[in-house]
């Protein structure tokens, strides 16, 4: 009985509240559930990595943002229009599953290069101007940068970024924490693929996409790697579909080298084979390969027991002797020899994901052979200004 009486009388107290009185309270429960519930997500990308995440809205919105004299009252009736049609879609059982389309560039010494800017500029606003992707794709930009790199970064994207028509999140990756992460694995390859102490490729980070599978997180399953010097022609999502195209097996999309570089570099092997087609033109040559836009299928990467049995120091070197090889390129490098002896792990894409423009080796010795490499027939989807060559005008 003094329960009951205790209940009673607590339940006449709590009827002499006011109506606002308890709205009030239940409104401050919902805040205080709301800030630990939302303010309590961390993301993380990597443990060895730094992550700075800047989402851009759909074109109007980032219109919108920018004016202040926007109405805020059209932005609530859009979000609550937004809102209606999600609850409609899920009620009709339709999935509204978020898809991220990952591409990375490397991002360093930019802030000390002028000429890079200038690249890196033309590429970002080709890539923004002829992107189109759906309501629930995001791409994802990743830079691996330096800290000044990093910086001049952050304040020059959102410039290149604020016409785009899609959404994007863009991540800088520090340098120093990735290389000391990818030493252990690549540093067999330094000795047969880099220039030397001290030189551009020598640096562990330009074998990267080697070991990306190794890196990222396992949940990330594909990526796109692309040269600073690039300008595209077509939408970038295009791209992402020759995942799709993919024979069995295969690990790696990468097009062809379009300059005799490997005619060059393999010239004993071939001296020794004459009858060899390593280093001979296409299409029935094996002209090597041109690192400067690469599909990593990292799920086959790191399922793939042979692509990672080359990766052992043992299995570098005999190759290497193999085929007498020795190389500047870096991870190019890597991917030309195993191409060699196992084509089947790759996937190689049409000239015109790469059209390659520099025409050095034309002047140094292989004139007369040239344009068998260098001519790209089809469609020009990204222009690849290699050795600093210029791009044409759209």
């Amino acid at each position: 009985m003094g329960y009951q009486r205790i209940f009673c009388d607590n339940m006449v107290r709590l009827s002499t509240f006011r109506s606002y009185q308890i709205v009030l309270v239940f409104g401050a429960a919902l805040a205080v559930v709301a800030f630990y519930y939302f303010g309590s997500e961390q993301e993380n990308f990597s443990s060895t990595t730094k992550r700075i995440k800047q989402t851009q809205t759909i074109q109007n919105s980032n219109r919108n943002e920018a004016d202040p004299s926007a109405d805020p009252r059209l932005e609530q009736t859009s979000r609550r229009t937004a809102r209606e049609q999600l609850e409609k879609r899920r009620a009709e059982g339709g999935s509204e599953a978020v898809q991220h389309y990952h591409i990375l560039m490397m991002f360093t010494k930019v802030d000390k290069s002028k000429a890079l800017q200038e690249k890196f500029e033309i590429a970002m606003r080709s890539m923004v101007k002829h992107a189109r992707f759906l309501d629930k794709e995001i791409l994802v930009f990743h830079f691996v940068s330096d800290e000044g790199s990093r910086e001049l970064g952050q304040k020059i994207l959102p410039e290149f970024l604020q016409d785009a028509s899609f959404q994007n999140e863009v991540e800088f990756h520090d340098v120093t924490e990735l290389t000391e992460k990818l030493f252990p694995i690549v540093k067999a390859m330094q000795l047969h693929f880099s220039a030397g102490s001290g030189a551009y490729y020598s640096d562990a980070i330009f074998f990267l996409s080697v070991a990306m599978h190794r890196i990222v997180p396992e949940d990330m399953k594909h990526i796109v790697q692309l040269d600073l010097d690039l300008k595209f022609r077509s939408n970038i999502k295009d791209l992402f579909e020759e995942f799709g195209q993919f024979p069995p097996g295969a690990v790696i999309g990468i097009a062809q080298e379009m300059q005799p570089v490997y005619r060059h570099t393999f010239w004993q092997y071939r001296r020794e084979n004459p009858k060899t087609k390593v280093g001979d033109p296409p299409p029935d040559g094996k002209p090597g390969f041109n690192s400067g836009v690469m599909l990593l299928d990292l799920e086959a990467m790191r399922q793939s027991t042979l692509y990672n049995r080359l990766l052992e120091p043992e299995q570098v070197a005999k190759l290497a002797d193999q085929y007498h090889f020795r190389g500047h390129l870096g991870d190019q490098d890597f991917f030309t020899m195993i191409g060699m002896e196992y084509p089947d792990l790759f996937h190689v894409l049409a000239c015109g994901w790469n059209r390659q423009l520099c025409t050095w080796w034309m002047d140094h010795g292989y004139g007369d052979v040239f344009e068998l490499y260098y001519q790209c027939v089809g469609p020009i989807h990204v222009y690849h200004g290699n050795c600093n060559t210029p791009i044409p005008d759209d």
